[in-house]
């Protein structure tokens, strides 16, 4: 259950990290992206299909990324994640 509400929360984050790049708030994106960061490694890897397991670790890639870039796909990650969530 505790993974549930985790991933539930990690998808919010995201979705808050697609909209701080897109409405230009570089300062809101960061923010929430090191919220990601911190409730991702708050997940028990061990109970996670692999599936899952491989995008957490991908997330670090979006950072990298340029902002537009970012936005996108931190927005494809929070749905895969908020699917997961309902589906655990």
């Amino acid at each position: 259950m505790k993974n549930k509400q985790i991933l539930g929360a990690l998808a919010m984050d995201l979705k808050r990290v697609a909209l701080g790049y897109h409405r230009g708030s570089i300062t809101m994106g960061d923010r929430f992206f090191q919220e990601a960061i911190k409730r991702r490694n708050e997940l028990d890897d061990k109970s996670l299909k692999p599936y899952l397991v491989k995008l957490l670790t991908d997330m670090e890639k979006l950072k990298n990324e340029n902002k537009d870039k970012t936005a996108e796909n931190a927005l494809l990650y929070s749905t895969l994640f908020q699917n997961a969530a309902v589906s655990i």
